[in-house]
C-alpha cells in the first residue's frame, strides 16, 4: 500500500515537474514553483531538472548566445581541417615578398637549368644489350612519329606522363632494396626520384599549354599501364639494361625538343607566353617565352640522359649505384 501511494506520488510529481519546468522562467522564479504547493512533491523533480539542465538565461542574453555559436561554428568551418593535427603550409613569399601560389613546389625547390650542357653527346652502342636497348627505342620512336607528327606540344605532353615512370621506378626498387640489405643508397634513391619529380613538372608546365583530348587522356592510360609493368620487371631483371634504354629515350627527347624550337622560330608555333608554373619553377624571367621554356626542358632532357648512361657504366663495370656518388642536387 505505501509502496502503491510512494509510486503515484513520484509519478504525478514527475509529470508536473515537466510540465512546469519546461516554461521559461528564471532561476528565482523556479525556486519559488518548486517551493509552492506540492511541497518535495514537486520540489524533488524541479530540483534535479535544475541541476541536469543549463542556466536559464533571459530571450535576449539566450539570443545573442545563439548568435555567438553560430559565429564560432562559421569561423570552425573556414579553417582547414588538417590544421586540426597541427599541419600547416608556413607562410612562403617570393624574392620580392609576394605570396608563393604554389603547392606543389617551394621556391627552395627551384632552380636555374643549365643550358651550357653539351647536347650532341651520344652513346654509340657497344654490347648485346647496348643494341637492344638503342634499337628498342628506336623501333618505340616510329609510331610516335606516325600518331603525332610534328604535333610537338601534344607529343611532349604524352611522353612526359611516360618519361617520369623510369625515375619513379628506379627509386622505388632502390629503397626496398636498401631496407632489404641494411644498406645505404649512396644518394640513388634521391637522384631517381628527383628526376621523376621533374618530368612531371615538364608535364605540368605542358599541361598548361596543351589540352589533353579524352582520347589522348585514355591513350595515357594505356601506354602507362603497360610502361610502368614492363620497365619494373626490367628493372628487377637487368638494371643496366632499364638505364641504358632511359639515357636512349632522353636522347630521343633532346631530338624531339630541338625540333619543336625549330617550328617555333619558324613561326610554325607561336612563341606564347611562358605558363606561371614554368616561370617560378625554372626562374625564369617574367616575360619569358614558350621558346625559354622548350630550351630548359631541353637542357634537363640532357642532364637525365647524362645521368642514366652513368648509371648504366657503373653497372657494366660490375659495381652497384651506391659505389659511386649520385649526382644529387642539379634540381
Amino acid at each position: 500500500m505505501k509502496h502503491s501511494a510512494f509510486s503515484s506520488v513520484v509519478l504525478r510529481a514527475l509529470i508536473n515537474g515537466r510540465n512546469n519546468c519546461n516554461h521559461s522562467r528564471t532561476a528565482a522564479e523556479m525556486r519559488r514553483h518548486c517551493a509552492g504547493a506540492g511541497g518535495w512533491n514537486r520540489g524533488f523533480p524541479c530540483w534535479k531538472r535544475m541541476m541536469a539542465s543549463e542556466p536559464l538565461r533571459p530571450p535576449a542574453e539566450a539570443k545573442s548566445t545563439e548568435k555567438e555559436k553560430e559565429k564560432k561554428k562559421s569561423e570552425g568551418n573556414s579553417i582547414v581541417a588538417s590544421s586540426y593535427w597541427g599541419i600547416s603550409r608556413q607562410k612562403v613569399t617570393r624574392e620580392d615578398g609576394t605570396e608563393w601560389p604554389w603547392n606543389c613546389f617551394m621556391p627552395w625547390e627551384t632552380y636555374q637549368s643549365n643550358l651550357s650542357i653539351d647536347l650532341t653527346k651520344h652513346h654509340a652502342p657497344k654490347n648485346f644489350l647496348d643494341k637492344f636497348a638503342y634499337r628498342t627505342v628506336k623501333l618505340i620512336r616510329i609510331p610516335t612519329d606516325i600518331f603525332f607528327k610534328r604535333r610537338f606540344g601534344c607529343r611532349a605532353m604524352m611522353l612526359e606522363t611516360v618519361a617520369a615512370v623510369p625515375g619513379m621506378v628506379g627509386g622505388m626498387l632502390l629503397h626496398l632494396r636498401s631496407l632489404r640489405k641494411f644498406q645505404h643508397s649512396g644518394g640513388w634513391i634521391k637522384a631517381l626520384l628527383e628526376e621523376a619529380e621533374n618530368e612531371r613538372m615538364h608535364l605540368m608546365t605542358m599541361v598548361e599549354l596543351v589540352k589533353p583530348r579524352w582520347y589522348e587522356r585514355l591513350l595515357v592510360l594505356a601506354v602507362q599501364g603497360v610502361f610502368f609493368n614492363a620497365f619494373f620487371v626490367l628493372y628487377l631483371l637487368s638494371p643496366k639494361l632499364a638505364h641504358r634504354m632511359v639515357g636512349y629515350l632522353e636522347e630521343e627527347a633532346i631530338h624531339s625538343y630541338t625540333e619543336f624550337l625549330k617550328d617555333i622560330e619558324s613561326g610554325a608555333i607561336e612563341n606564347v607566353p611562358a605558363p606561371a608554373i614554368s616561370i617560378d619553377y625554372w626562374r625564369l624571367p617574367k616575360d619569358a617565352k614558350l621558346k625559354d621554356v622548350i630550351l630548359v626542358i631541353r637542357a634537363d632532357e640532357a642532364h637525365h640522359r647524362d645521368v642514366n648512361h652513368f648509371a648504366s657504366d657503373i653497372h657494366f663495370n660490375g659495381k652497384e649505384l651506391r659505389d659511386a656518388p649520385a649526382p644529387v642536387g642539379y634540381h
